[in-house]
């Protein structure tokens, strides 16, 4: 079936019909415009899911690999032929679809919480200040401290990894907030508090599965197979939806990652990767408008690194406006208006189509059918084809979830199998600091068992207690500390292998507490 969805550089999407319900012609999606980004918008139940998933079907076909979210969990159906259902052979009858073949296509299954997928993370480095402030819905004040806290570990060489990393490093910053203001800007130990609070809640709802190593390398999403198909990254989303400012925010990361990684490759004959954003609007709502722009910048920009973005969305008002004009290929199923707002979207969506003369767009919105669609792609030298009223065509693998048993086939024969399956924690920050702290307080104490005996011999005067990493400080010919008048005020670095040792501490103590409160629950 692949000649037959994939002709000349082209997908075959459906065939549109006459307003006598007469057929038409075939509709495509041009390749070499398929970077041009698109939009998939509709009512639930409309045929949205299946819209995305003959799509993703195409693009492998043409050797373009995919990156899409299963947010009901029906789009892992993608990994297994097709089944002959009676709906399906109907639907390919009245289209014209010879021959209709089933085939099943090369999938790899990736999944936060590491349970219906490979376990996909990032560190808190590659995650970034702003992302991470979008994920805790930071204000103002807090951002200015989470980018700090990056200068911080930067310019101290203490790798940002995961969740406890920060804690860690945070915790320092609160204890000192005065010497640090001076040097970085200041630092509200109350926005500290509240970072601490967000980033509790945070681990609680399972993020820290997604902080930390091995973390996905890019390469592994845009994989083709020995016969030139493209791989499709399914994402199991069903409970990553439970959080959704997580999941808006994870799909933002990937996007800006492969903004910064991708090389510059023009308009190439077909995209490098195509991505598709599924309950965009969970990306757009609430989000502070440098959070827009950052998303407008990625959009427009990552065309010319060959990655096609495809936001699907129920209604084409979740797409802001300076987004949405960036999108150049449209489907639009069914609508209702039966709300002020619903009544607005469907005027949105007709007015963002390049007329038809033979129907009313707006009053066909509301009367299509499941698995219809109005139909707009880029065709000549990119300029948006006249919509077309189409029936979208049967998809050739699967129409329903894999089960268990399939899913765990096909993950045991994944070309990532092993890679990412196992946690790796290296030294980072927490450990790091850990450990300077730990040296800190031995020479503490044996400079405190000096002390009697260099206070007699040298009339009470108080030695210079020896910084961390550093060899003690200089002796006099008798062995003992050079001394020095007056009170010595600890170092940044001091107070830190304190304030992290401190932070050890607590993190132990209130770990067992856990345990025993645990058991007696139990």
């Amino acid at each position: 079936m692949s000649e037959t969805i994939l002709q000349d550089g082209k997908l075959y999407i459906g065939t549109s019909r006459k307003p006598d319900d007469s057929i038409n012609k075939p509709e495509y999606l041009d390749l070499k415009f398929g970077n041009r980004h698109g939009l998939v918008t509709g009512a639930t139940g409309a045929g949205k899911t299946i819209t995305l998933q003959i799509l993703a079907e195409g693009f492998s076909n043409a050797g373009v690999p995919v990156f899409c979210a299963d947010v009901k969990g029906d789009l892992s159906g993608i990994g297994a032929v097709g089944e002959a259902k009676d709906f399906l052979l109907k639907r390919a009858q009245e289209i014209g679809l010879e021959p209709y073949d089933f085939q099943e296509f090369p999938v790899i299954f990736w999944d936060l919480y590491g349970e219906k997928g490979h376990r996909v993370r990032t560190t808190m480095t590659e995650m970034g200040p702003l992302l991470l402030s979008r994920l805790m819905n930071a204000s103002d004040a807090q951002e200015g401290v989470l980018n700090i806290a990056f200068k911080i570990a930067d310019q101290g060489g203490l790798p940002l990894l995961d969740l406890k990393d920060l804690q860690a490093l945070l915790n320092y910053m609160g204890e000192n907030a005065t010497e640090l203001s001076n040097k970085f800007g200041f630092i509200s130990k109350a926005s500290v508090g509240s970072i601490q609070r967000e980033l509790l809640i945070l681990e609680q709802q399972g993020a820290e599965h997604f902080f930390g190593e091995p973390a996905l390398k890019i390469s592994d999403i845009m994989r083709t197979t020995n016969d030139g198909r493209g791989a499709i990254s399914v994402l199991a989303a069903d409970k990553l939806m439970m959080n959704p400012r997580l999941y808006g925010t994870f799909l933002l990361w990937l996007l800006s990652e492969l903004f910064e990684e991708l090389p510059e490759v023009g308009d190439p004959e077909k995209p490098k990767l195509v991505f598709f954003f599924d309950e965009a609007h969970l990306l757009f709502n609430d989000a502070p408008k440098v959070l827009i722009e950052r998303v407008e910048q990625v959009v427009r920009l990552i065309r010319s690194k060959g990655v096609g973005v495809y936001f699907v969305t129920q209604n084409p008002l979740d797409v802001p406006e300076t987004v949405l004009a960036q999108l150049g290929n449209r489907v639009q199923h069914a609508l209702r208006a039966y709300t002020p707002r619903e009544q607005k979207a469907v005027k949105t969506a007709a007015d963002t189509f390049r007329p038809n003369p033979d129907f009313d767009c707006a009053t066909v919105i509301t009367q299509l059918g499941t698995g219809e669609a109005l139909i707009s792609t880029l065709e000549g030298k990119g300029i948006p084809s006249m919509v077309e009223r189409t029936l979208v065509r049967p998809p050739a693998s699967r129409v329903g979830p894999l089960t268990d048993a399939e899913r765990a086939a096909v993950m045991k024969v994944s070309p990532v199998a092993g890679l990412y399956d196992e946690d790796s924690d290296r030294e980072s920050a927490y450990e790091m600091l850990a450990a300077r702290a730990k040296k800190l307080e031995e020479a503490q104490q044996q400079a405190d068992q000096q002390a009697p005996e260099s206070e007699e011999q040298n009339g009470g005067s108080r030695w210079t207690l020896p910084g961390f990493g550093d060899e003690p400080t200089q002796a006099s010919t008798t062995g003992k500390p050079k001394a020095r008048s007056g009170y010595q005020r600890e170092s940044v670095v001091e107070a830190a292998m304190k304030s992290a040792a401190r932070s050890v501490a607590t993190s132990l103590g209130r770990a067992i507490v856990r345990g025993i409160l645990g058991s007696l629950r139990r």
